[in-house]
């Protein structure tokens, strides 16, 4: 595969065998045809400044997905969004512009016509094509900071060949592209150039072969262990550490452990469970260690893991939130307005990096920078308003809020500790 100067090395090779076309070509156009890779405005400026010359320049002008190629390798990271499987190519179609300069009647469309005659003719670079050209770059243009290091771009050695095919584009198309370029239109052959393969060489996993494969018949129609539902006590919608969590599926006897996963903090943690799981049921606890370390707040893919006959296996997973908790926040006297700066107890401990915000009333703000884990992070209120009498404070990390509702009365109460603004 190629590196990231692919395109760049096109044009050069491109650029190469056209300036080879030309050389023996001096005497038939009254000098030396010079050829260039430049935007058509660059090109006009110098042409317009200079001597009138002979010239033919090679431009990008458009660079698009090769549709054939776009999905055709395996996603490049795993389920958990960090494990990287693969590194699929970029796989591009160039598009340019070729345009010809005459300083003479005739003489553009003669340089135009050898062109035309030489990508007709060649309308696949071979890789002895690519190779040599790229060889000869350090030679014939030393003073390119890229003549060197072009010779290290792989465009030789990836899967596909590039072709070289001829684009339509109609007058209207033509017109706008001159205009956007802000350069005066001059006689010019769009064609296409594919299929560009760019790939990084970045580390990737990759399974073991299966040794053995053992396909086993069951009475069952749900002969495997799962997972429907993970239950927080008090009807909550997440769990606080040290809450006792039921977790109910099927075939669920003889569980050796949860697994809980949170890769966007890249937390993995097995737990126990509490007592002998039974076929449709088994209970977990995370752990209140109150200690830099423990589950950090958040959601986290929870699966279960069950030793079957065939061997150990984990579950489908479930999504799982452990709730943060404001830890006897009581300020005693009401809290000024204005420009106040508070500092909350939470549990669990937070992490750097992640979403923290105090809300009392109605009134959030985030949380001041941390860099190592803390359970008392500070908050600075620009402008906090009076809250006319006691308000609701609550704490939310990575989108899951404190417990603020008590859903085992009826009807549902709040709860939580209360706070007064002043």
């Amino acid at each position: 595969m190629s590196s990231a100067l692919a395109m760049a090395g096109v044009s050069a090779v491109l650029q190469y065998y056209l300036t080879n076309l030309y050389t023996p070509l001096t005497a038939l156009f009254g000098g030396t045809v010079k050829v260039s890779a430049k935007a058509p405005d660059m090109v006009q400026e110098a042409f317009t400044a200079g001597s009138p010359e002979n010239q033919v320049n090679l431009f990008l002008h458009q660079v698009t997905h090769n549709v054939g190629w776009r999905n055709q390798d395996q996603p490049s990271v795993g389920p958990d969004g960090m494990t990287r499987l693969s590194n699929p190519p970029l796989a591009l179609d160039l598009h340019y512009l070729l345009t010809a300069y005459g300083s003479e009647d005739w003489q553009a469309e003669a340089l135009l016509g050898f062109a035309l005659l030489m990508l007709h003719e060649n309308p696949v670079l071979t890789r002895h094509d690519i190779s040599h050209a790229i060889a000869q770059l350090p030679v014939n243009d030393p003073g390119n900071p890229l003549s060197t290091p072009l010779g290290a771009v792989g465009l030789a050695d990836q899967v596909e060949m590039l072709k070289i095919t001829p684009s339509t584009l109609g007058r209207e198309e033509m017109a706008w592209l001159w205009t956007a370029l802000k350069a005066d239109y001059r006689p010019t052959f769009p064609f296409q150039v594919s299929v560009v393969l760019i790939e990084r060489q970045n580390p990737a996993s990759a399974a073991l072969p299966v040794l053995l494969r053992k396909i086993t018949v069951e009475p069952d129609l749900t002969p495997f262990p799962n997972i429907i539902a993970v239950i927080p006590p008090g009807e909550q919608p997440a769990a606080a550490l040290g809450d006792v969590v039921t977790v109910t599926g099927g075939h669920l006897l003889n569980a050796t452990g949860v697994v809980l996963n949170n890769s966007l903090r890249g937390i993995q943690q097995t737990l126990p469970p509490l007592s002998a799981a039974t076929n449709d049921s088994l209970r977990f606890q995370p752990p209140n260690l109150n200690a830099p370390g423990e589950l950090a707040a958040g959601i986290y893919d929870l699966s279960v893991q069950v030793p079957i006959t065939t061997g150990p296996t984990s579950t489908n997973s479930l999504p799982f939130a452990i709730r943060p908790s404001i830890d006897t926040w009581a300020p005693g006297a009401p809290i000024a307005s204005g420009n106040t700066t508070l500092t909350v107890p939470c549990s669990p401990f937070l992490r750097p990096g992640q979403e923290v915000f105090l809300i009392i009333g109605d009134q959030l703000v985030g949380a001041n920078a941390f860099t190592t884990p803390t359970n008392s992070p500070s908050f600075t209120y620009p402008d906090l308003r009076p809250t006319g009498g006691l308000a609701r404070a609550r704490i939310r990390i990575d989108g899951i809020e404190s417990r603020s509702v008590d859903r085992t009365t009826t009807p549902p109460s709040f709860t939580g500790p209360q706070v007064q603004v002043v």
